[in-house]
């Protein structure tokens, strides 16, 4: 495993866990421990880990990971996700796409779809779009948060309220049946839930590690009917909550097919 990619995982790792020792990173890893100190001693100059006595570490506060720490996880979940949803779209149709990982891998599969429409506020939606020859791409604009690598703020804004949609999809840094969308900022949060006022069907991508998962403290509201994509890994607890709120729920296999 290459260095960035290790202390990717390690962030990773204490997302989840909370606190982590020096002892367990090196025998996960394969690595020595000093190899380990290195790799937190970066991580806390960077601002994405805290040292503790004793060698452990803690999360700083959930600190939001960069798009680029979010494109390899999970892969096959959001290719999944990705096949399913774009079975779920026609030709004609005129779409709204969020930024994000998993919404970026949507929008690979829609490249070859004709005469269809789609707006976005993502980076990455733009870049898998940019060469094809069926698809006519609206870009939203606004502000870029790098992070995100999405466009939030007034102008974005302004843009949606031009324009409806067939569908929208949406990606999430974590989901709850209670509380709708976590993200790390009320802009993103804001625009997400007009996004979804601009749209007949709403959709939120999100695979299984992010059910439940609630990292930050702005929230998007979710309407009465929506539907929530999940990959094959989803337990039934984190699924049973959205199911008493009557939510639909589409668990994806590898292939795109639904789990009935």
């Amino acid at each position: 495993m290459r260095t960035r990619d290790r202390r990717d995982e390690i962030v990773r790792l204490a997302m989840t866990s909370g606190l982590t020792s020096v002892e367990e990173l090196a025998a996960t890893f394969d690595v020595t421990a000093s190899t380990i100190r290195r790799d937190l001693a970066r991580l806390t100059e960077e601002g994405r880990v805290a040292r503790t006595y004793g060698g452990a570490m803690a999360l700083l506060a959930h600190p939001e990971p960069s798009l680029r720490q979010r494109t390899h996880e999970a892969f096959a979940a959001k290719r999944a996700m990705a096949r399913w949803a774009a079975a779920q779209v026609s030709s004609g149709e005129t779409i709204l796409l969020d930024a994000g990982t998993s919404v970026g891998a949507l929008a690979h599969e829609l490249r070859d779809v004709p005469r269809l429409t789609v707006a976005t506020t993502g980076l990455t939606a733009l870049e898998r779009l940019a060469g094809s020859e069926t698809v006519h791409v609206e870009c939203l604009g606004g502000t870029l948060r790098h992070l995100s690598q999405g466009f939030v703020g007034p102008l974005a804004e302004a843009a949606l309220e031009r324009l409806t949609f067939d569908r929208v999809f949406l990606g999430a840094d974590g989901v709850t049946a209670e509380n709708g969308i976590c993200e790390a900022d009320l802009q993103q949060t804001r625009l997400k839930e007009l996004m979804m006022g601009r749209a007949d069907r709403v959709y939120v991508l999100a695979h299984s590690e992010k059910l439940g998962r609630r990292p930050f403290n702005s929230w998007a509201r979710l309407p009465s009917q929506w539907v929530l994509v999940t990959d094959e890994a989803a337990e039934p607890a984190a699924l049973a909550p959205f199911e008493a709120r009557g939510v639909e729920i589409v668990v994806a296999r590898a292939d795109g097919s639904r789990v009935e």
